[in-house]
């Protein structure tokens, strides 16, 4: 008769490999892929490293979970600014606004996402992260040409064009900008409890004068203002 794993052992099982992503969610903020060794992780974790591999077959499989747990939890805050504007252009101006400014507040994390050399399967994941974010800019572009609020246009090639420029111009900032205090202080901590709460600590910390991130106040605008010139029609400035 086969094995069959009780409830009890698959609950452990199953906590153990949230632990382990929540560790290396911790890792990534603070070292990037390069430091999301599968030692490191297992250490963060608390486990030995062979326990890691009941989970994930090698660190490729772990970048993937570990990339698609993060980018769910940009693109649901993403979401969630869209739904409280009031029209599409405010909308899209929304998706730009929130993505940049929680990638600028959390630079090293952003970095990882977006342009840090990694697995090819990471490669992969990051096509489907841009395609998600181009999906929220053309819904509300074609919503904006087709009430007259847009001269007529291509809403996939204008959404994806958008997307990869954003990207672009964040890419130098996040690259330049050192780990985040609080990250470099966390990175000699091995408790994994400690790191539950990274991604969302990570995107939510106030920027401080000396903080790179505090140019926040100017690039996040003119990304913004960028976006709307580059749709066609008025910069609102209250999008």
């Amino acid at each position: 008769m086969a094995y069959r794993r009780t409830p009890a052992v698959q609950a452990r099982l199953d906590a153990q490999r949230e632990a382990v992503l929540q560790s290396a969610v911790g890792l990534l903020a603070e070292r990037g892929y390069g430091g999301c060794t599968m030692a490191a992780v297992a250490d963060r974790a608390g486990i030995a490293t062979g326990s890691l591999y009941q989970h994930f077959s090698g660190k490729a499989e772990l970048s993937v979970q570990l990339f698609r747990r993060v980018v769910t939890h940009e693109i649901d805050a993403v979401n969630a600014a869209v739904a409280l504007r009031d029209t599409p252009r405010q909308r899209i101006a929304a998706v730009v606004e929130t993505f940049a400014d929680r990638a600028l507040r959390a630079p090293r994390l952003a970095y990882a996402l977006l342009v840090e050399p990694a697995d090819a399967v990471v490669d992969e994941e990051r096509l489907v992260f841009r395609r998600a974010f181009r999906d929220v800019i053309a819904t509300e572009i074609a919503v904006a040409v087709a009430s007259g609020e847009l001269p007529e246009q291509d809403p996939v090639l204008t959404a994806a064009a958008l997307v990869g420029a954003v990207g672009e111009a964040l890419a130098g900032p996040l690259a330049a900008a050192p780990a985040a205090p609080e990250q470099r202080d966390n990175a000699t901590s091995h408790n994994a409890t400690s790191h539950n709460a990274t991604s969302d600590n990570a995107t939510s910390r106030n920027p401080t004068s000396d903080d790179p991130t505090s140019h926040n106040a100017t690039v996040v605008p003119a990304l913004v203002s960028f976006t709307l010139r580059a749709l066609g029609g008025r910069d609102d400035s209250d999008a």
